[in-house]
């Protein structure tokens, strides 16, 4: 007769003999007092290791990505683009595509500024002209001052002077002729050109005059006697002329019972001087130096 084993009947294993267990050694791991800094902030280990320092600075310098920033980075391409289309129309166009109006009138402007930097320079080479020059210049300067002194001597009477003229001489033996008609005869002969006049031995000038006397003239102060004897430089033709028209000086003389004789000559000297004082109450204008 067989027997039937139980059926919850296991075979349970044999247990091990207990072994000896030795004490582990502990593992070392950060102190429970240490905690992780917050972010941001280097903690001790950071601080111990130069490169996680470094980037750590690096993160902090970083861009972030904002909505101010990408804006801008936006407007930045778009006006980048905008500038380089400009460029290349610019480049491509030239002067190609302008307008007959718009040509002609960069021409013109051309033309001005050509014209106007052409005066510059003929400016800038006449003063160098005269800079190199200067000596001549001065030279020229003085020349010509010296020229104006003996133009304005012979007007004033403090030179002498000589060149082509008449010398008239009118004769009055019976001493009719008076101061009026001789001085009728010195506004004649400076009508028509006369340069310098003089009247026997007295030099006629601006403020000379003419007055009777017992024995002739008194012409400023001085008394000249008959015949009167007037030399005059000027062309010669013409002041004979102006002596002789119909009604003139040498009909009033006849007039009067005397005589003109008039002689043209291609030298007629004068050699009256006069004196200059200063003017007493007339003084010059000042000028402004240039």
């Amino acid at each position: 007769m067989s027997t039937r084993e139980p059926q919850d009947a296991r075979l349970e294993p044999e247990p091990e003999p207990e072994a000896e267990h030795e004490p582990r050694e502990a593992q070392p791991g950060p102190p429970e007092a240490e905690h992780e800094p917050p972010e941001g902030e280097p903690g001790p280990q950071a601080a111990r290791d130069p490169r996680r320092a470094w980037h750590r600075l690096l993160r902090a310098g970083a861009p972030r990505a904002t909505r101010a920033n990408a804006l801008a980075m936006l407007l930045a391409g778009a006006l980048g683009f905008a500038i380089i289309a400009q460029v290349r129309q610019t480049s491509i166009e030239g002067l190609e595509n302008l307008r007959e109006d718009e040509l002609v009138r960069i021409f013109a402007g051309v033309d001005r500024d050509g014209d106007r930097l052409g005066d510059d320079i003929s400016e800038l080479e006449s003063s160098l002209e005269r800079l190199r020059g200067q000596s001549t210049n001065e030279e020229e300067a003085q020349r010509s001052a010296q020229q104006r002194l003996e133009a304005l001597g012979i007007l004033a009477g403090t030179a002498p002077a000589h060149g082509p003229g008449v010398v008239m001489t009118v004769r009055d033996p019976e001493r009719q002729v008076t101061a009026p008609m001789v001085l009728d005869a010195i506004q004649e002969l400076r009508d028509a050109g006369a340069e310098a006049i003089q009247v026997g031995d007295v030099r006629v000038v601006a403020d000379t005059w003419f007055t009777q006397a017992d024995e002739g003239l008194s012409v400023s102060g001085t008394v000249v006697r008959p015949p009167y004897v007037i030399r005059a430089i000027g062309d010669g033709n013409t002041l004979a002329g102006a002596m002789e028209i119909p009604g003139g000086v040498s009909a009033t003389v006849r007039r009067a019972g005397g005589e003109t004789d008039i002689q043209i000559s291609d030298e007629v000297e004068i050699d009256a001087l006069l004196t200059l004082s200063p003017p007493q109450y007339a003084r010059p204008v000042p000028t402004s130096t240039p």
